[in-house]
């Protein structure tokens, strides 16, 4: 169920690019997409290291004898932010066998954490490397498999990772997605970052479901678990390292109104915020205070996963309250306004309309829970989400 434009990304990339790193969460398909791919579109043959295992790891302590008995071939390294001291002996061997005539295909690195992977490897890797994010089900790759019957409350209720979507019921998804914030808290982050304790972690963790989609006030937040507001931040940056927690920017244009300057932070997956929220089922979501706030995510993060590299994302508010939920500027000085409503009979207000003449607005949506689409005033189409993100191909 991976989208058709990953994939020939991918493929791309494997017949041009000496390494490819695929960076995303744990246990959203990594590895069983790079094995995927290692068997069916390269003639290469390939070998897998796992870093997690001590047996694998071991054969990486003289990394260049080892690595130098794999020429010509393909070699597959999970988890190598566990090892980012191999960045340097991986450029000298790629050198050679480019200075021999191979071509692309000799690594893929998977990776479950972006900051120091990428800090180690732009570097020494610089020209030799592609990076590709693969996150969890999206709603155009769920619609678009014939194998499954697509249903959008679901994909929101339960999130978008492979085990928790497709579990054969709520309650094994609902366990799934408990023992995944366990591990997460308790062995992932502090091995990779700050030594803080799983409980303090897992309150921040769920003071942010509950302030999804808000301007966090650090300080506040900071006073709640008695530390200071920049450790509140290298907290919530250590989660977006890990790509459960995403800043929106604000808008940056040019305006003579006071704009609000803080990003917005949103869980990324749907169904980790409402495991953290405590919401097991669609009707307690529906009748849930952070409905809307969940399903204005749940949309963000959609969208932006499909945004070509070739549009920014932002969101607009204005100190006396006029707010864009999103805002999207693409190419020939295109700026897409969004608002957000979980309403099969959205309204807007005047403040929206406002704000899109503030930053000159070329055309104006509301997405809402319906599937189909119709024109409100003031040139504002209304339009259903899987329609919305079907029409993507225009946004390039």
């Amino acid at each position: 169920m991976i989208s058709r434009s990953l994939k020939n990304r991918i493929v791309k990339a494997l017949a041009t690019v000496p390494v490819i790193a695929i960076l995303g969460p744990r246990q959203v398909g990594k590895t069983t997409l790079a094995l995927e791919f290692s068997n069916q579109f390269l003639e290469k043959e390939s070998f897998y290291l796992d870093l997690e295992r001590d047996s694998d790891l071991v054969k990486l302590e003289e990394p260049e004898d080892y690595l130098s008995g794999f020429k010509n071939k393909l070699l597959i390294i999970d988890e190598v932010q566990r090892k980012t001291d191999l960045f340097t002996t991986l450029r000298s061997l790629i050198d050679e066998r480019i200075r021999n005539g191979e071509r692309g295909g000799h690594f893929i690195l998977l990776g479950s954490a972006s900051r120091d992977l990428i800090q180690h490897s732009t570097e020494t890797l610089a020209g030799r490397i592609q990076y590709l994010e693969l996150s969890p089900f999206s709603i155009p790759e769920i619609h678009q498999s014939n194998a499954l019957q697509f249903d959008i409350n679901n994909l929101w209720l339960r999130g978008g990772f492979p085990l928790s979507f497709l579990a054969q019921n709520n309650g094994e998804s609902w366990d799934w997605r408990t023992n995944f914030i366990a591990s997460y808290v308790e062995r992932d982050i502090p091995f990779m970052g700050p030594r803080v304790s799983s409980v303090r972690m897992r309150r921040i963790w769920s003071m942010l479901a509950h302030l999804n989609g808000q301007q966090v006030n650090l300080s506040n937040l900071g006073k709640s678990l008695e530390v200071d507001h920049k450790t509140i931040r290298s907290y919530i940056d250590l989660l977006s390292d890990f790509y459960m927690v995403r800043y929106l920017p604000p808008w940056s244009g040019n305006t003579k109104k006071r704009l609000v300057k803080s990003p917005k932070v949103y869980l990324r997956d749907s169904g980790i915020l409402h495991r953290l929220l405590n919401i097991s089922n669609l009707e307690t979501l529906l009748g849930h205070p952070g409905v809307g706030a969940s399903w204005e995510g749940f949309v963000v993060e959609n969208i932006i996963r499909h945004l070509p590299d070739t549009w920014r994302f932002s969101y607009y508010r204005s100190a006396t309250g006029a707010e864009i939920d999103l805002v999207m500027e693409g190419p020939s000085n295109s700026i897409v306004a969004i608002e957000i409503k979980r309403s099969s009979s959205p309204k807007i207000s005047r403040e929206f309309h406002s704000a899109c003449e503030d930053m000159k607005a070329t055309r104006k949506l509301v997405i809402y829970s319906g599937n189909g689409g119709f024109s409100m005033r003031d040139n504002t189409e209304a339009i259903g989400l899987t329609r919305f993100l079907s029409e993507f191909a225009q946004f390039d």
